[in-house]
């Protein structure tokens, strides 16, 4: 009984002084390190992109692809599964054409394709060999902008601009499309682009005064 008693005596201070807290963070410690090490040497092991003689990243699996962008021809190399829109902000440098919700969803990454438009996150560069790619870049320029550009700015037709290089290359290519006279065509044929900041009647009353100049 006595040496029980002792045991007991003396593993009392060393309960009373290990808490929950210092428990649990000690084995959230513990856990931590366990996962941590595998991931350390797969990065390790990882394979590294490696620098060419122009001091660009050469692409791991790099293919190469000849878009004719904006009128010009581009040779690129990119990785497979890279999308349009990605080639176009990422490697061609064209960073009008902005990457808003990259699900299709928002319009924001819209172009013409051989004059269609398109959402490009949703299409692989690697498809668009041979095709005309057209970007906000190439719709117009300061001191030349198309009459959609010079429309949208007369009609203020954007607030915080995001969605506004998306907004205009959709509202170009529904001038050639078939769409009846009133507001209410024009937004169901601009409603795969979405504004944030509301600025819909304005969009729409550039859009048609373009229609009723043309």
């Amino acid at each position: 009984m006595s040496n029980e008693k002792k045991g007991t005596e003396a593993e009392g201070p060393f309960l009373s002084r290990v808490s929950r807290r210092s428990f649990l963070s000690q084995l959230g410690a513990a856990g931590v390190a366990a996962t941590a090490r595998p991931l350390v040497g797969a990065v390790q092991t990882a394979p590294a992109a490696v620098a060419t003689d122009t001091g660009e990243e050469k692409i791991e699996g790099a293919i190469g692809v000849d878009l004719r962008i904006n009128g010009k021809a581009v040779s690129l190399q990119i990785d497979p599964r890279t999308s349009l829109l990605d080639c176009l902000r990422e490697h061609a440098s064209l960073t009008g054409t902005k990457k808003g919700c990259d699900h299709g969803q928002c319009g924001a990454c819209t172009v013409h394709v051989n004059g269609r438009r398109i959402n490009s996150c949703l299409t692989l560069a690697a498809m668009h060999e041979g095709d005309e790619i057209t970007t906000i870049e190439g719709l117009g320029e300061p001191g030349n902008l198309h009459p959609m550009q010079a429309s949208f700015v007369e009609h203020d037709g954007y607030q915080c601009g995001y969605c506004t290089s998306g907004q205009i290359m959709s509202a170009v290519a529904l001038l050639k499309e078939p769409c009846g006279p009133k507001d209410a065509d024009v937004k169901e044929l601009m409603s795969g682009n979405i504004c944030r900041c509301g600025a819909y009647p304005n969009i729409v009353a550039a859009v048609q005064a373009v229609r009723m100049r043309g």
